[in-house]
């Protein structure tokens, strides 16, 4: 059995141990294990959500006996409200959240993949009601203006000794708008709709190649700054003189 088929193999078995719980109506899969399992692979974690019956959800969030069943549990905690993350003991991942039907209307996710659902249960539950906002990105002015800005006040974060600081606004924030400027020139294939930089390196070949300059690491930020700076400057982006002789200037100082 292959790892990807491993993992599908371990939901269906958190489907079997949420089906003889008693007061479950259905497991969605989410993600790689909803329905775009073709990028699943040894890496994945399992994300899902658990639908009970109404007024069964703290008794599914406070005893995680269903999903021990499945696997035994090596470690978890309650990250909000609705939901845990979890470690099974062989290695595999799982971050879920746990909700009753009359909740799915306010919640909003991506199309997720019916795993089990008990008899009766409409199998549109796995569409979202209030769907995901469409991910938007700002226009170019405001990005290279941004990612600017990011570059001189993180030199000079770097220069007065705040050297963590400096490394988040240069290597962080800057090349984040970086990648937003290439998202909206070129379009690739659409990301993950809560972080852009997720599978980059398959979306985004050209700035992938560049991110060891881009992202030296902590005693490398006048480096990362000029590296940037100069990505920019390929892109054709308009820069302004001064802001650009000043980030000059902080690197090398």
């Amino acid at each position: 059995m292959s790892p990807s088929e491993a993992l599908l193999t371990r939901l269906d078995t958190i489907a079997r141990s949420l089906a003889a719980s008693g007061q479950a109506l259905a497991l969605i899969g989410l993600g790689s294990v909803g329905r775009e399992t073709a990028r699943l692979d040894a890496w994945s974690d399992l994300d899902f959500f658990a639908i009970v019956e109404p007024c069964a959800k703290a008794r599914y969030l406070d005893h995680l006996d269903w999903l021990d069943a499945a696997h035994p549990l090596a470690w978890h905690f309650r990250n909000t409200a609705d939901g845990h993350k979890a470690l099974m003991a062989d290695g595999v991942f799982c971050e879920f959240a746990v909700f009753e039907p009359q909740e799915l209307a306010a919640i909003p996710f991506a199309p997720g993949r019916l795993v089990w659902a008990r008899d009766g249960v409409d199998p549109a539950i796995v569409e979202p009601r209030r769907p995901l906002p469409a991910a938007t990105l700002p226009d170019e002015t405001w990005i290279v203006g941004e990612a600017l800005s990011n570059l001189l006040v993180g030199l000079q974060r770097w220069q007065r000794g705040e050297k963590l600081s400096a490394m988040r606004l240069v290597q962080g924030h800057a090349l984040d708008r970086l990648i937003e400027l290439d998202t909206l020139r070129a379009a690739p294939a659409p990301g993950d709709p809560f972080n852009r930089e997720r599978r980059l390196e398959a979306r985004q070949a050209t700035l992938a190649a560049e991110l060891p300059a881009l992202a030296p690491g902590y005693t490398q930020t006048p480096a990362a700054a000029l590296a940037l700076l100069a990505a920019l400057e390929r892109r054709g982006a308009l820069l302004n003189g001064a802001v650009v002789a000043r980030i000059h200037a902080l690197a090398d100082g």
